[in-house]
């Protein structure tokens, strides 16, 4: 099947893409979950065929990208990347139909019966920036919940994209699904992302998945639904009564696994009882890293060598190797520094007391909060969603990984026997 999609003007091409996935979806939400299944397994297949294809042309996109190191990371696909998008539409494929589910019955006193069941949204309108492999998982997730999709990618990972895209057309073929349940904008026009923001009656709902900016833009101009993420400002936080060996690997691997991802770990919250004798380990293993320090007047006390904290660093999101550091002097500060610095995405407390990690995690109103463990587990895959389509930081809908469950909505059905109300 041909990949390239039609161009034309964004708002030519969002009027037919958009009539054309409402169409699809109400093909989706009344299909089986085995065929939708199909789709999505035969997509891994041709993924896994195509993969030289994908390489080359993700080669073109970063050939053509002038970015840093931590954007050409989230950029770079490789072998072992693409074969991580095959495997996570099969896991996808593995996991229960979220629709259809009858998620509360009651009996009413006159002997109406009524159900509250899983339906899909519609039609998901997905704009997301330089990581291609989200076009796979929005779109694996996207089929599983009976949900169309339009997506709308990163003019750097334009050529990508349509490689990807064409795997997803082989497996909605091989299933009989029509292509239009999957549909991508035919080139980097950025009026396409104004066009999806604006139709009300076409997409049912946005989501967003990149930086501030991006966010920002489509909570302000959207006329439609938005489901969306704050920034990624992650806080590790090590009490006292934790485990030093534990507390270096969790935060070496919190900040250095993937720098470039929004669970990555950016402020570094360490208690004034342990900082003399372990901050100093901590600072050696990240330096060994290749990471670099912003630190507070406590922190520097204990570690000379290390950079002095500008006013808006506590506030920042680094998406690189670089680390904010602030010794606190109890359970209490820490929690009161997440509160006036974090995103409410995702935050973790390294500590053998179970009383004060109980307290950490009650007390952080974050989508996510973790106790012994890297904050990079904020990840859908590893909450065993198979793929997620991005992480929710709201407090409506959804929260944390948005997978299956959280695309869907529901309705009532209400069962009688000839009742009429009085």
């Amino acid at each position: 099947m041909d990949a390239q999609p039609e161009a034309g003007s964004p708002s030519t091409w969002l009027d037919r893409a958009g009539a054309e996935a409402r169409t699809a979806a109400r093909v989706l939400a009344r299909s089986e979950a085995p065929v939708r299944d199909r789709a999505l397994r035969a997509s891994a297949s041709a993924l896994r065929a195509g993969a030289e294809a994908i390489l080359s042309a993700n080669a073109c996109d970063l050939a053509a990208s002038a970015a840093g190191a931590a954007f050409r990371d989230r950029l770079t696909l490789t072998p072992d990347r693409v074969e991580a998008m095959a495997r996570g539409l099969e896991e996808v494929a593995a996991l229960p139909d979220p629709t259809g589910r009858i998620l509360a019955e009651w009996t009413r006193p006159n002997g109406l019966r009524l159900r509250r069941v899983a339906t899909p949204v519609g039609v998901i309108g997905m704009i997301y920036e330089s990581r291609p492999n989200v076009g796979a998982d929005a779109a694996g997730l996207c089929l599983k919940s009976g949900n169309a999709v339009l997506l709308r990618g990163g003019s750097d990972s334009l050529h990508s994209a349509r490689a990807i895209h064409a795997a997803m057309l082989q497996g909605l073929d091989e299933a009989g699904l029509p292509a239009a349940c999957v549909q991508v904008a035919p080139d980097a026009d950025r009026a396409h992302v104004a066009a999806m923001l604006g139709a009300a009656g076409l997409i049912d709902l946005v989501i967003p998945r990149g930086g501030r900016s991006l966010v920002e833009r489509v909570q302000r101009e959207a006329r439609v639904p938005v489901l969306a993420h704050a920034e990624g400002l992650c806080h590790t936080y090590v009490h006292r009564s934790a485990d030093p060996d534990m507390a270096r690997r969790v935060v070496a691997n919190a900040k250095m696994r993937r720098t470039g991802i929004c669970g990555a770990t950016e402020t570094l919250l360490i208690d004034a009882a342990l900082a003399p004798t372990l901050l100093p380990a901590i600072v050696d293993d990240l330096q060994a890293l290749g990471c670099d320090f912003r630190a507070d007047a406590a922190a520097r006390a204990i570690v000379p060598g290390l950079r002095a904290a500008g006013p808006d660093d506590f506030d920042t999101e680094w998406l690189d190797s670089v680390l904010s550091v602030a010794v606190v002097p109890d359970l209490d500060a820490a929690l009161a520094h997440v509160a006036r610095h974090g995103s409410g995405h995702t935050e973790a407390i390294v500590a053998e007391d179970e009383a004060a990690a109980r307290a950490f995690l009650s007390g952080t109103d974050s989508a996510v909060v973790m106790w012994n463990a890297s904050t990079q587990f904020c990840d859908g895959g590893e909450f065993g969603f198979g793929a997620e389509i991005g992480i929710s930081t709201g407090r409506v809908h959804a929260r944390g990984p948005v997978g299956l469950e959280q695309l869907t909505s529901f309705r009532y059905e209400v069962i009688g026997t000839g009742q009429t109300r009085p």
